[in-house]
């Protein structure tokens, strides 16, 4: 769709969409007419705004008001017309010195970073404290029928989980002994990330000495743990961020769905560990996921990782959809990277 706006168009998007940013308003043909430099008349942009809105990027929320970006509208210009800047030093030195570790314990610190997180991006600050994964001690694949496999795990703590998985069938005796002695000999005193991050690259770099079908085997196996981890902990600093500038009631009526989505954590917990399988920062707009969609807020998280490189939590901002997306996306950036550099 980017490709199919002018230069004329996306001009007038994009003032649209900071005009939404800035005041939370929709603005209206006339208003767009004096603050561009194009010398369009207010006639010329109304035709502008009908196509875009046509095409599912504006909407207006009352009759013969102005226009307002879409959810789908916003997507597209975080995708494609949003310039993102860069923190000043100043500001990366803030939120090193917000996030410092030292005299604090992890929980305490990550509390630290969730509200500087909160208090730079006037929203609410969130965070996911670090997996805990015990190190496993013994891997095996027992043949249960034809197509069909017992993974069963054995933690250094003591813990045994068994999953059944699916096998290619006609699967030999001697390729499932093959995937557990393969296993056993590099997962001693590894956590199951670190077992999964280390033979990914060495099957990927050919220098496992596994054949194609064992391969598959050792793949299955891993796939099917989250990682043996303790329960996670849900941090979220600065909700009353959240009511500044709430007038309607209908905003009252979406905060309060998405203050209970916060309470209940399962869904905010879902979506953040959704966020920790992409590197980088994610980006969650209104009506685009579930946990949104009562609540006309969007959420900015990026993951963070241990020495290892293997995510362990997220951290990132939730607040109305008219984010200062430019600012708040280098912000969530570069706190992800400071957390990671703490857990270590």
């Amino acid at each position: 769709m980017i490709h199919e706006l002018n230069d004329r168009s996306r001009e007038i998007f994009r003032h649209i969409v900071e005009a939404y940013v800035e005041t939370g308003e929709p603005i209206g043909s006339a208003t767009l007419a004096r603050r561009l430099s194009t010398g369009l008349s207010a006639a010329s942009i109304r035709n502008v705004m009908a196509e875009m809105e046509a095409a599912g990027l504006l909407f207006a929320p009352h009759t013969s008001a102005g226009r307002m970006p879409t959810d789908a509208g916003l997507r597209f210009f975080v995708d494609g017309l949003l310039e993102i800047g860069n923190l000043t030093g100043d500001e990366q030195a803030a939120i090193e010195a917000n996030c410092a570790a030292t005299g604090r314990s992890m929980p305490d610190a990550l509390r630290a970073a969730s509200d500087m997180l909160s208090g730079l991006s006037s929203c609410a600050g969130l965070v996911v404290s670090p997996k805990k994964e015990a190190a496993v001690k013994h891997i095996e694949f027992v043949a249960l029928s034809p197509g069909r496999a017992l993974v069963i795990l054995v933690t250094e703590g003591g813990a045994v989980e068994n999953r059944i998985v699916e096998m290619p069938r006609g699967m030999p005796a001697s390729a499932l002994q093959e995937a557990s002695n393969y296993l056993v000999s590099r997962l001693t005193g590894r956590t199951l990330a670190e077992v999964r991050r280390f033979i990914k690259k060495e099957i990927e770099e050919h220098r496992a000495e596994l054949d194609e079908l064992t391969a598959q085997v050792v793949e299955a196996g891993l796939a099917m743990w989250a990682g043996g981890e303790g329960p996670r902990t849900l941090i979220v600093r600065g909700q009353s961020q959240l009511l500044s500038g709430v007038h309607a009631d209908q905003d009252l009526e979406r905060l309060r769905h998405l203050f209970e989505a916060l309470e209940a954590e399962s869904d905010v917990l879902e979506l953040l560990n959704l966020a920790e399988t992409a590197e980088g920062v994610r980006i969650y707009i209104g009506s685009e996921n579930k946990l949104f969609d009562m609540t006309g807020c969007s959420m900015v998280v990026a993951p963070y990782a241990d020495s290892g490189e293997n995510i362990v939590g997220a951290i990132g901002v939730i607040g109305p959809t008219r984010l200062n997306y430019a600012r708040i996306i280098p912000m969530v950036d570069y706190t992800a990277k400071v957390v990671s550099r703490l857990v270590g």
